[in-house]
């Protein structure tokens, strides 16, 4: 199965992670990398695997990226991944181990994050499809996030991805801060009725850093995984924060710019 398939990867800016990640890879014949202009030393690093092909887009949105990265991949099967998750050996041997003829379409794999390479018992990260047949797939934009649609039979594999992201903190809190933007035009556009149970709890503000905490603690065991889980848990609840602050700051931004428009509005009909 491995020679049928073609590793994707977003890149900007990943030095710190990039070679871990392609160390995992190996046994690819091609790479695809999809690079937004990276100003570090990521290009060198892409460029000194010989199976990585890398092409330059400016960045636009996630889903746009990934469908971009489509159409320079050729093999039946595509293995989409970022640039700071690692494949574990049993993952690996799994996929080798799939069958070449199957009526299955995608794979689904979960995930557990690491926190200075070590991973937790349990984490907010849902399972993501990240292993699928080409022709079958497309990207859309969900939120800050992306999400592949595949066309047809999907199953979950039993093995893991472990995500380790070792960016400075100071380039974390910038990528939030893009993420959080765009989540906010989200809660803000999409009717209630559409949004998710965890989504309308966000929209309240008040209530989702003192949820967040309690689940990624004692839901998802984070106790028990000493400064590291406490560690997931303040960035996870510094996150909601941020995203409450935000939703504070454009809600009432938008009732000044409506209220000065009825006031000219009052203004001009006055006279």
């Amino acid at each position: 199965m491995l020679e049928k398939i073609t590793p994707l990867i977003l890149t900007y800016n990943e030095a710190p992670n990039i070679a871990s990640t392609l160390k995992c890879l190996t046994w690819a014949d091609n790479i695809i990398a999809i690079d937004s202009f990276s100003t570090d030393e990521t290009l060198d690093i892409l460029y000194s695997i010989p199976q990585v092909q890398v092409f330059q887009r400016q960045f636009d949105s996630f889903a746009a990226q990934c469908n971009y990265g489509l159409s320079k991949i050729t093999s039946e099967w595509v293995l989409s991944l970022d640039a700071d998750y690692i494949l574990t050996d049993e993952l690996i041997n799994e996929i080798k181990a799939l069958p070449v003829e199957s009526d299955l379409d995608g794979y689904s794999v979960k995930f557990k994050y690491c926190v200075f390479g070590k991973p937790l018992r349990g984490t907010l990260l849902p399972p993501r499809k990240v292993l699928y047949k080409r022709g079958k797939a497309i990207y859309q934009d969900d939120g800050h996030a992306h999400r592949v649609w595949v066309e047809g039979k999907s199953v979950m594999l039993s093995s893991y991805i472990h995500h380790d992201d070792r960016k400075s903190l100071s380039r974390w809190l910038w990528a939030q801060d893009r993420y959080i933007l765009i989540e906010v035009k989200k809660l803000l556009e999409t009717p209630v009725n559409n949004l998710s149970w965890g989504d309308r709890i966000r929209k309240q503000k008040v209530l989702a850093p003192f949820i967040i905490l309690i689940y990624c603690l004692i839901l998802k065991g984070g106790i028990f995984d000493g400064w590291r889980g406490w560690y997931y848990a303040f960035q996870r609840v510094l996150v909601e924060i941020l995203l409450a602050i935000r939703l504070i700051e454009t809600e009432n931004l938008k009732k000044a710019e409506a209220n000065s428009l009825l006031n000219i509005t009052n203004s001009i009909l006055n006279k």
